[in-house]
């Protein structure tokens, strides 16, 4: 019989992912992560919170299995919490979600679950792990896959890790919660960022460094001032809404500029650029220049295809064979070949033509 210890949300997914396994003979331990402090907002769509603890523990107490609270307060706020308002202020647009899975969960929390006596943590996460050789590739399920969200996840830590959830669709899911009779078979999704329930990065920001003062200009790509904004690291690139410039036609944001805190705004066409820097990369397979790839830029987004080569400091130069839109430093770049992940990495900056 084989230790599994699977990491309890308190949401549906996970739930299902700790009832399949108990059925299917294993010795199971459920664990959630204690994360952070902020309040929970009702029906804010964020999770970690108390409730959420109290249906994982439910969940347990029904499948029969022993559950913990891990305490992970300091190593998130380290990990994510400190990461996203530095990235901010850089003038980047983070994604907590993806360092709290490369780091907090498969490897904080992977680490913990072999120390138990398990060989593999498992998540309700939507993907599935390629073992010729090891490697992450897309769910079943499309519209649900999470792969974008993994990449940061070694190929040492995929040995170890379980998707039970990669090859079923989201009805199948909610099935099985069903059919187990788990308390969270009816509970809606988590969509926001489990520590900001308000959705206000700027207040977080301003909490952190309360001395700081981001306001500046807003300009156009000549550098004439066409407004001003309280504080640079609320815009992200593509944004239009709250620019607060009025023309005849919409502006969008092009680059947010840190050191001089201008925010640069342009119309549609400008936000097209054929290339980009991606740094920090991650790799299961590193292609080759010659071939053509699909890279995606953000959650959802489409995948497009383009040919990586090698970079100055490791970078990987990303060339898109038709125009990327909307390429936003702080972001993931995510590369595959069909359904396999064949790495990813950071958003550094576009590259005009």
């Amino acid at each position: 019989m084989t230790r599994i210890v699977v990491a309890m949300s308190g949401g549906v997914d996970s739930s299902v992912a700790a009832g399949l396994l108990v059925e299917q003979g294993h010795d199971v331990i459920g664990v959630h992560m204690k994360l952070h402090d902020a309040p929970t907002v009702q029906g804010s769509g964020t999770c970690c919170g108390l409730d959420d603890a109290l249906d994982a523990r439910a969940v347990a107490d029904r499948l029969g299995i022993p559950f913990y609270v891990v305490n992970l307060r300091e190593e998130f706020q380290r990990a994510v919490i400190d990461t996203f308002t530095s990235e901010w202020i850089a003038g980047r647009t983070p994604n907590p979600c993806v360092h709290c899975n490369g780091v907090l969960k498969f490897r904080v929390l992977l680490q913990r679950a072999l120390a138990l006596g398990a060989s593999h943590l498992a998540t309700g996460h939507y993907a599935q792990v390629d073992h010729t050789p090891i490697g992450l590739r897309m769910a079943t399920d499309r519209d649900k896959d999470q792969s974008y969200f993994l990449f940061p996840v070694t190929p040492k830590a995929l040995e170890h890790t379980l998707f039970p959830l990669g090859g079923m669709t989201k009805p199948e899911v909610r099935g099985h919660a069903e059919r187990l009779g788990l308390p969270t078979a009816s509970k809606s999704e988590s969509q926001d960022v489990c520590f900001l329930p308000e959705r206000d990065h700027a207040r977080l920001i301003r909490e952190a460094q309360p001395e700081r003062d981001g306001a500046g200009d807003i300009v156009d790509e000549s550098g004439q001032v066409l407004g001003q904004h309280d504080d640079y690291a609320r815009f992200t690139v593509g944004q239009r809404r709250g620019v607060g410039v009025a023309f005849g036609e919409p502006r969008f944001v092009l680059r947010v500029e840190p050191d001089t805190r201008r925010v640069v705004v342009g119309p549609a066409d400008r936000l097209s650029v054929p290339t980009m820097l991606v740094g920090g990369c991650n790799w299961f397979e590193q292609p080759d220049p010659d071939r053509v790839v699909t890279v995606r830029i953000r959650h959802r987004g489409a995948l497009a295809a383009a040919t990586l080569h090698p970079a100055a400091n490791g970078q990987v130069e990303v060339r898109a064979l038709e125009s990327l839109r909307a390429v936003t430093p702080g972001q993931a770049a995510v590369f595959y070949d069909g359904d396999r992940v064949l790495g990813g990495g950071w958003i550094r900056k576009s590259v005009a033509a």
